[in-house]
Parts: structure tokens; C-alpha cells; sequence
């Protein structure tokens, strides 16, 4: 008989829904009309969870399931899950660990670029037919150069070390912020965000930091200054969104590049309405390659649990 799999988030590659629905019978609980029913008569059956970082899953559902062995979470983000009970329960939690390092870099790396040089406004500068009605080079306004620059890395774990590596090639000069100067890291360690903002002509977010809230707030951006670009490939919630509005509708900083907010999918007007800022609707894995990858780590942390063992990419055990 399968293992019955309760799905709270949709997986957009086939073949690994097909493997999941060869090895198991899955449920895709958000498309349950009266999910609170369902659970009541078939809660108790279910082996496995596969939830995204974004939806976890709560205490109250993970204890309607009390025959649960694994809880994958297909993405990095824990933080909506309740570790402490899974722990409590000797219940492995699984993430994608490094299989988003190489596209989140990629992501920030083309957020900064695209902030730098304007290139969403000028491409709808171009789209618009405003080139045409508009040919003086001065209809739209210089851009800033991205090599060469003093860039700051708040987070220097899988994703930062990987950005580090992008932007090196392109002549930058790296310094990082985290919890503690790092010995494999050739690049200058600042232990004070504000310090490494004044010190940096763009900061880039990409610490887990799954505690942590509004750290880039108006001091930190004061300091970042009127020429300085912020990129967000991290948490929304770092950003004090306000803050950051604020200091772009001002003029006291650049520019910035996000691909994650504090609630989405909603994202403040005056953000949507700058174009100052690149917008992406939290997509930094968001490639064929990638969610296969990390298909194909939920499969194989499933795997494992069920036969008794302990996943490889447990969180909690």
C-alpha cells in the first residue's frame, strides 16, 4: 500500500509530480473544498507533509497528523514552521539546502545590474514609443556604473559567498556583515551594518536571518546615501518597508531591487510606482533547473523517513 502525502503547495514540474504520484497517493490539500473535514476522517493516515518556506505548516495541523514521519519543505525558509514542537516530536523537517544558492546570486546579481542601469525604465522608455517621440539623449537620464563598485553583503552564508564570487568578477570591492567574522572569507568583515552601509555603494541582502525584522531601516539607509542601491534577495521583512519608501520617494538613496516583500503578494504602492526600483514577485528559484533540484531533495528526504532513516537534510533530528 502507498504512503499517503498531504501537499500544501503546489510543485510546478511535472516529472516530479509524477514520481511523487508513482510512489505515494498524494492529496493536495489547498485544493480540499472543507480541508477541516477532511482532516477530521483522514488526518491520521498521512505520512509525509510537503509544504513550501513561505505556507510551513502550524502546530495545530501538524497535530492533526499524528502518524507524521517527515515534513519536506520544498524551499530554504522554516520559519512558518514550528520547529520546536517537530523536535518535540522527534519529527525531521527537510529544506532544499543549496540548491537556490546558484539562481538566488544569479537573481541579485541581475537586480543590482538592472537598478544600477535603469534598465526596466528604459525598456519601457522603448516599449512605450517614447524613444521615438523623445530621440535626445538626454530624455533619459544617466545611469550608474555597476563595476567597480563598493558593494556590501549583509549575510555571507551559501548565497552571499556566491554573490561575493559574481561581483568580484566584475571588479567590486566586497566587505560582509553577519553574525561573526568568517576565517574562509578573504573579504573585510564589518561587524556594524550601519558601518557597512556608509562603506558600500550597494548593500545586498542575503542572510537567512529568520528572527531578525526591519535591520535596513532609515539609519541605514541615510547611511547607504543618495547614490547607494539596496537589493533584497533575502527576507522582506528586514526592509523596513516604510523606511525604505520614504527614502526613495526622498531621493536619499538610488535605487533598489527586490524580489521580496513583508506581506506578500502585496507590495506598497509608492514601490510599484518608482522606477527607481526593480520589482520580482519572490522568484529567485524560479527556474526549471532549480525547482527540479529541490523536487528532487523533497523526494529524497521523504524517501529517507519512511524507510526509517534519518534525511539527510533534517533541520530538527
Amino acid at each position: 500500500m502507498k504512503a499517503h502525502i498531504l501537499q500544501l503547495n503546489p510543485i510546478l514540474i511535472p516529472a516530479i509530480n509524477e514520481q511523487l504520484a508513482t510512489l505515494y497517493t498524494v492529496h493536495r490539500f489547498y485544493e480540499l473544498a472543507d480541508q477541516k473535514a477532511w482532516l477530521a476522517e483522514h488526518g491520521a493516515s498521512i505520512s509525509a507533509v510537503i509544504t513550501g518556506g513561505h505556507t510551513g505548516i502550524s502546530q495545530s495541523l501538524l497535530e492533526q497528523l499524528p502518524g507524521l514521519k517527515v515534513v519536506a519543505v520544498n524551499g530554504v525558509g522554516t520559519d512558518a514552521v514550528d520547529l520546536a514542537y517537530c523536535r518535540s516530536r522527534g519529527l525531521p523537517v527537510t529544506a532544499t539546502l543549496g540548491a537556490l544558492t546558484e539562481d538566488v546570486a544569479d537573481l541579485a546579481m541581475g537586480l543590482l545590474i538592472a537598478a544600477c542601469r535603469n534598465l526596466c525604465a528604459g525598456d519601457r522608455f522603448v516599449r512605450e514609443g517614447q524613444w521615438e517621440l523623445h530621440p535626445q539623449p538626454s530624455a533619459i537620464p544617466l545611469a550608474r556604473r555597476f563595476s567597480g563598485m563598493r558593494l556590501g553583503i549583509v549575510g555571507m552564508g551559501r548565497v552571499g559567498r556566491a554573490v561575493a564570487q559574481r561581483a568580484a568578477a566584475f571588479d567590486c570591492r566586497i566587505r560582509y556583515t553577519d553574525l561573526r567574522s568568517m576565517d574562509d572569507v578573504a573579504h573585510a568583515f564589518v561587524p556594524d551594518l550601519i558601518d557597512l552601509a556608509r562603506a558600500s555603494d550597494a548593500l545586498v541582502l542575503c542572510a537567512a536571518a529568520d528572527k531578525a525584522e526591519g535591520i535596513v531601516d532609515a539609519a541605514v539607509l541615510d547611511a547607504l546615501g543618495p547614490r547607494g542601491f539596496l537589493v533584497n534577495v533575502a527576507r522582506g521583512r528586514l526592509v523596513n518597508e516604510a523606511d525604505l519608501t520614504a527614502a526613495l520617494v526622498a531621493g536619499r538613496i538610488a535605487g533598489a531591487g527586490l524580489d521580496v516583500f513583508v506581506d506578500e503578494p502585496r507590495v506598497p504602492l509608492a514601490l510599484r510606482q518608482s522606477d527607481a526600483v526593480t520589482l520580482q514577485a519572490h522568484r529567485a528559484s524560479a527556474t526549471w533547473e532549480t525547482r527540479t533540484a529541490m523536487g528532487e531533495m523533497v523526494l529524497a528526504g521523504i524517501a529517507q523517513a519512511l524507510a526509517g532513516q534519518r534525511p539527510s537534510m533534517s533541520l530538527t533530528t
